[in-house]
Parts: C-alpha cells; structure tokens; sequence
C-alpha cells in the first residue's frame, strides 16, 4: 500500500500570513468592520473563505459572509497583480519533502486555497509537480470536513493507516482523524501546539525536518 503525506499549505508549507491579512483587513474596511488584530485574525488561516469570516463575525448573517469573501477574493488578487503577495517556503520545508520522497512517500495538498491560488504558490517555488493529488476549497467542504484526505488517499491509492496529514492548525487535526489517518502539527504556523496535540495530533513538530522524527516514532514505530 502507497504511503501517503498531505500538507497544508498556509503555514505549514508556506508563510502567507502577512498577504492573507492584508487581504481580510481590506475586505472588512471595505464593509464597514473593526479588523481583528493579527494574532486573532491568522487563527482562521486554513477554512475555506465563507466560513472563516463566519468565525470571524458568527453574528452576521450567510449572505454576509460570502460577500467579505469575494472582496476578499478581489483583495488578494490585487496584491498578486501590484507583486504584493510574498509566500516564502518556510526553512526546511524542500529538505523534507526531499527525505520524505526519499522514503518512498507521495505527497499531497489539502488546502483552503482556491485551485488558481494553491498552482500559483506552488508554480512559483517549482514544486507543483511534486504533489500527485491537489485538493482546495473549490471542490470540498471546509476543513475539519475530512473529504480533501479522503480524496487524496483515493487518488494516490493509499489507506489512512498509511497517511499521515502535516497542519499548522486544530482544523488539520481534526481533518485527519475524522479521516482516520495519523496527524502531525506544525509547530510553526497560526496555532499554538495545545490546540494541535487537543484536536488530535500525535506530536507537533518543531521545525519541519523534525517531522521525520516524529514519523519514526509515531507512524514506523
């Protein structure tokens, strides 16, 4: 059976919290709300758009929420076309998708990302064509919804006993277990490692080559 690896992408892949907050500051001026500081508004980073300004603003009604989600849209598109928009790779990331091939892992996305944003960021850092299954926010329910994992264990013919899913946030721990595969936090993204280990990580790992530690004693072992 294939082993599988799914990442997340915002803050466990990549750093994109200084555009996505540039974005959701300029959706909600736009209409008319207070913008939470960083600290609060990052925790959303990893739901599909709809529903993270729902848990931003829960007293609005739906129709609200999906409005700030196409200024939203409109936003961020902005600041990829003005060169606004910097995602770099967090430092050891490439090193462990290098090892994690190495070991004979595939690899995966599973992402709020729209399938135009995740291509671009991954296009840009040349390692698209590292991740045989890409699954986004176009064509799934919101994390903790475990469909993207179930998805992506489709496509690359694995099980859950052999997937491991790698997230910043307790939605990707949550991902994982309702998809009853193993997760691993990364402890250098938006969420604090108690909420990680609470929505159902194993461990959380420090720094991403820390990962194939974790692997070793959690998954192998």
């Amino acid at each position: 059976m294939n082993r599988l690896a799914i990442f997340d992408c915002d803050g466990t892949l990549v750093d994109s919290g200084a555009p996505i907050y540039a974005a959701l500051k300029s959706s909600l001026e736009q209409n008319g709300f207070d913008v939470p500081p960083p600290n609060e508004s990052l925790r959303v980073i990893g739901l599909s758009l709809p529903e993270a300004m729902a848990a931003l603003l829960p007293d609005c009604p739906p129709e609200q929420h999906r409005q700030l989600a196409e200024d939203y849209k409109q936003a961020f598109m902005k600041l990829r076309a003005d060169g606004l928009v910097e995602e770099p790779l967090f430092d050891g990331v490439l090193e462990l998708l290098d090892a994690l091939e190495g070991d004979g892992w595939l690899l995966a996305v599973a992402t709020g990302k729209s399938d135009r944003g995740l291509r671009h960021c991954l296009e840009r850092h040349g390692i698209h064509a590292r991740f045989m299954s890409l699954q986004t926010a176009d064509r799934h329910p919101s994390k903790p919804h475990p469909s993207m994992v179930e998805q992506a264990i489709a496509d690359a013919g694995s099980s859950p006993k052999d997937t491991i899913v790698i997230g910043d946030t307790s939605f990707d721990m949550a991902m994982a277990i309702s998809a009853g595969a193993t997760a691993i936090g990364a402890g250098w993204g938006y969420h604090e490692d108690a909420e990680l280990i609470e929505a159902g990580a194993v461990a959380v790992a420090v720094q991403p080559l820390e990962v194939l530690t974790l692997i070793r004693e959690h998954v192998d072992g």
